[in-house]
């Protein structure tokens, strides 16, 4: 059963500040109860300053990084050093603020192999990290969404294949707009979470926004909308730009 829920915030520095507090409530509550803490990042612009948030040194203590384990809703299929990886930029915002364990960061290995190995060996990765039989989903603490001005999630874009996907945990997806491969997290993967939080700001999103929480449920046009934990807790965070349709 999906537990939605909205809150609108008057600046985007308000909204960061909030997301910060509740991934550090959050990391220690999954610490408490299963000794670890897995949290897949969101690429794309809107999410750099949480992330130099989370890493700043009157901060840093709120979280257990050595049982903290990173994972990557998506990625560009690009170098892991490119300025388009969302690696890159996590790693530059974050990764390279804080003491972390270098396996506690579980990337795609996009400069080995084609787009579907490089799905393939995270699918394994996922499998392996959490000790996955054959047809279940891993069980997130905490995936961390954005979304487009087209209501794309992830890499998980209007009308392409992977929104049909129901059984892999991770795909390349062919994005015609781009001419190029995403990888990302499928929709069951993503929907299997304990938490779910959209985290979404600026003018460009507000019509998108309207869309998915509020117009009619057409996912294969607005993919947002297929985001719908099984059994978790979903929450939309929203500047007032963002909001302003609403």
């Amino acid at each position: 059963m999906t537990e939605r829920e909205i809150k609108v915030f008057s600046s985007i520095e308000l909204l960061n500040e909030f997301a910060r507090n509740e991934i550090a409530n959050l990391c220690a509550k999954a610490i408490a109860k299963h000794g670890q803490f897995t949290i897949a990042l969101s690429g794309g612009s809107t999410p750099q300053k949480l992330y130099a948030l989370l890493a700043e040194e009157n901060f840093q203590s709120q979280i257990n990084w050595l049982k903290t384990r990173f994972f990557f809703g998506d990625e560009r299929f690009v170098a892991p050093d490119s300025d388009e990886s969302n690696f890159q930029m996590a790693r530059e915002t974050l990764f390279s603020k804080i003491k972390i364990p270098q396996e506690n960061i579980h990337l795609f290995l996009t400069e080995e192999g084609n787009a579907k190995t490089v799905a393939e060996k995270m699918e394994n990765e996922l499998r392996e990290f959490f000790h996955l039989k054959e047809n279940e989903f891993p069980r997130f603490d905490l995936i961390l969404l954005g979304m487009g001005a087209d209501a794309h999630t992830a890499s998980l874009f209007p009308a392409t294949s992977a929104l049909k996907e129901t059984k892999r945990l991770v795909t390349e997806n062919y994005v015609e707009k781009f001419e190029a491969f995403r990888l990302t997290f499928t929709l069951p993967t993503i929907n299997h979470a304990r938490n779910i939080f959209f985290i979404i700001a600026g003018e460009d999103k507000a019509k998108a926004v309207r869309e998915v929480l509020q117009g009619e449920y057409n996912p294969e046009k607005f993919p947002a909308q297929f985001i719908k934990p099984e059994n978790g807790k979903l929450l939309f965070l929203l500047d007032a730009k963002a909001a302003r349709f609403l």
